[in-house]
């Protein structure tokens, strides 16, 4: 490997190309590593040709080359950031900081720096996406010399290749960096399974590449009679597609047929779609093993057909059918829609290719926790996709399993935080509907409605996930910012101090700040959360003795007041009843401040009490209210001889004291009982005891109760 050779791969694609700074680089790079060994031996400055070697068949333009050349100086050397922009210019400078950058801090686990580098990587990323390719191109030279590592790290270094770099290089859409790395990955991480592949493999090849001309000159005979052009040559499949074929489909070696495909390459689209149409009139196609990435191209931009046929001796045949310019960016990938001009810098040609990398920055944007991140990207790169319609016939790439809210999310964030439906093929469908590729989807919004936990369990997509947690996320924290200040606010008043003049003053968050707490907004959020004590944060503004929370008095029982529930101190905030005592009016009860969502009414008797003892200052004295018209959901249970009639008994005795039945259930005994479930509406605590009176007097009835839910809520 010499320079002269990389000058001569740049004439190749770019003949007017200045290279002066490119020998001055090599010579730079070569002195700073001066002295410095490889652990398989060879001189240090040999890696860094090989990055730029393999820079030159991605195209690159010299400025990114010579960034190859030093990639590694601002790491394993004494170099700066300012020689390089005084020697090579401030571009190249800023790809090697930005390859530098990626993997620079200690992390606690293996784990958490795998996935903060990759994180750093997609920072970089989004300043310049050739930072990327460099990464690529040192991460495929360091597989191709990896038999120099022990075996611990060779293990390490090859899962997290097949993990995330190839298919970081399929995204990117170079096909074949994205095999090699694959393969040299199976190498160390199945060595037995790659050596067999390989044995065999090259076993039968030479009867493989014989049958493989045969058909060759048949379609390369057909095509010159129909006068269609088309550069005709077989191609191998790579080892790991042919493992993953034979783990998919739970076959041994000998039955994958089609180790050897054909492609053809021709000079126009519609030219495609003839020579589909002649193969398979000199073949028959399999239907399933059809697929046309032209009409609907990949995530990477990706364009070609493929088809199976059962070709002669009833073999089956791949080919793979696209034009030249389509197989340029199936070789070269992202870096084919970037051009180098002399005297200019490198020209963005086609926005859609980097609409993944946007993606990549959106969502380190929106995803805070690291793992996470790493995560939903993996997620992305490995998933199955589906292919989505909008209204307009633009197409949206989700993954298998989405649903209409996923693809709102796709669409932009305000359609997905306030869809309420979507019409699938014009029809009507559920936001849960499991989405198909090819169906066309619309979505219904309705700017009163917005997210809720719930969705979380019905969407598939990172983006879609990561957007309704941020909304989430920020309407609790708005909410526990306004719960939080009450709460405090409410604790002054009980010390007898002006809430005003604490909170203007400086002394309460004096006494915070030894906690990380700087600013009123984040005190009342820590407070809201339930983090912190509102009763601690005002202790050491008083007098000895320290003052002492008091415990929530007792409510007496008010029967004019009925129905709504006042909560006392706090104002207007948001009440509801939980679930697990279901409260009506005329019980007594009392309210716990939750963390972002309001205040909780509980029985003073139900069982869960007992769980929030730990934080009286949550706990608060609230009130039934009038409310007219209001009524209140409970359940009962009436234990009944199970004789004919009894149910329609029941349910009139209900129905006679205006309590409307939402739900009924029976169940019956081998001991001829039965057990009715009721779920009723009732206006109080009278209303109900007066219900449960009169079914008691029903013949056949031997208990009747309310029920409560059990479990903390």
């Amino acid at each position: 490997m010499s320079l002269d050779e990389i000058e001569r791969c740049i004439r190749l694609y770019a003949p007017n190309a200045d290279l002066s700074l490119l020998s001055k680089a090599y010579t730079f790079s070569s002195e700073a590593h001066f002295g410095q060994v490889r652990i398989s031996g060879e001189p240090y400055h040999h890696h860094p040709l090989e990055v730029a070697l393999i820079l030159t068949q991605l195209k690159l333009p010299p400025s990114s080359i010579i960034a190859g050349l030093l990639h590694d100086v601002l790491e394993d050397t004494t170099v700066t950031k300012e020689q390089l922009c005084a020697e090579f210019g401030e571009e190249a400078a800023t790809l090697v900081e930005g390859v530098t950058k990626i993997g620079q801090i200690a992390f606690k686990s293996l784990e958490e720096k795998q996935a903060e580098n990759f994180r750093k990587m997609v920072v970089s990323v989004a300043q310049d996406f050739r930072v990327l390719l460099i990464k690529l191109a040192d991460r495929l030279h360091n597989m191709r010399t990896l038999h120099a590592l022990p075996e611990e790290k060779q293990k390490r270094i090859a899962q997290e290749t097949m993990e995330i770099y190839a298919p970081l290089a399929n995204r990117l859409g170079i096909g074949w960096m994205k095999s090699e790395l694959e393969d040299c990955a199976l190498r160390y991480l199945k060595p037995d399974i790659y050596q067999t592949l390989v044995k065999k493999v090259e076993a039968g090849l030479s009867a493989r590449t014989t049958y493989i001309e045969t058909v060759i000159e048949e379609v390369r005979s057909t095509l010159a009679a129909n006068g269609i052009n088309g550069k005709i040559y077989g191609r191998t499949k790579h080892f790991v597609g042919i493992y993953q074929k034979m783990m998919r489909r739970g076959i041994p070696f000998e039955e994958v047929y089609d180790l050897m495909g054909i492609r053809i390459l021709t000079d126009s689209r519609m030219n495609c779609y003839a020579i589909l149409g002649i193969i398979h009139s000199l073949w028959p196609p399999i239907p399933s093993r059809f697929k046309d990435y032209i009409a609907i191209p990949k995530p990477n931009l990706y364009q070609s057909i493929h088809t199976t046929v059962v070709g002669p001796e009833g073999q089956h045949v791949e080919f793979q059918i696209r034009t030249e310019e389509m197989h340029k960016l199936a070789e070269e990938g992202i870096a084919a829609h970037w051009v180098y001009k002399e005297g200019g810098p490198v020209r963005e040609k086609d926005e859609k290719t980097f609409a993944w990398l946007r993606q990549l920055v959106e969502w380190e944007q929106d995803i805070t926790d690291t793992r996470q991140f790493m995560d939903s990207v993996k997620s992305d790169l490995f998933g199955d996709m589906v292919y989505i319609y909008t209204p307009q016939g633009d197409v949206k790439e989700l993954l298998r399993g989405s649903t209409p809210i996923d693809f709102a999310y796709a669409v932009h964030t305000e359609v997905g935080n306030h869809c309420v439906g979507a019409k699938v093929n014009g029809k009507m469908a559920p936001l849960g509907y499991i989405l198909n590729s090819g169906e066309r989807v619309e979505i219904l919004t309705s700017p009163n409605h917005l997210p809720n936990r719930n969705w979380l369990k019905l969407v598939k997509t990172p983006k879609a996930k990561a957007k309704i947690k941020h909304f989430i996320l920020t309407t609790e924290r708005t909410k526990s910012l306004e719960i939080g200040r009450k709460l405090l606010e409410r604790e002054l008043k009980k010390a007898q101090l002006n809430p005003k003049e604490v909170l203007n003053g400086d002394q309460i968050l004096n006494g915070v700040k030894p906690i990380g707490i700087h600013t009123l907004e984040d005190l009342f959020a820590g407070i809201g959360y339930g983090k912190i004590r509102a009763a601690s944060v005002i202790a050491p503004l008083l007098p000895e003795p320290h003052f002492k929370t008091e415990a929530p008095k007792e409510i007496k029982k008010n029967d004019s007041e009925k129905g709504a529930i006042k909560v006392k101190g706090l104002g207007d905030i948001m009440v509801h009843i939980s679930s697990c005592c279901t409260p009506v009016p005329g019980d007594e009860i009392i309210g716990f401040v939750t963390r972002g969502r309001g205040v909780s009414v509980h029985s003073r008797t139900c069982p869960n009490i007992d769980h929030f003892t730990y934080n009286q200052d949550r706990l608060i004295e609230v009130s039934w209210e009038r409310a007219a018209g209001i009524t209140h959901c409970v359940d009962i249970s009436v234990l009944t001889v199970d004789q004919p009639g009894v149910l329609g008994a029941v349910s009139t005795a209900i129905s006679q004291d205006a309590a409307n039945i939402s739900r009924a259930e029976i169940v019956t005994t081998q001991d001829q009982k039965a057990t009715l479930k009721f779920s009723i509406q009732i206006r109080d605590a009278t209303h109900l005891q007066q219900v449960l009176n009169h079914i008691e007097k029903v013949e056949g009835v031997l208990r009747v109760r309310r029920v409560r839910k059990e479990g903390v809520k």
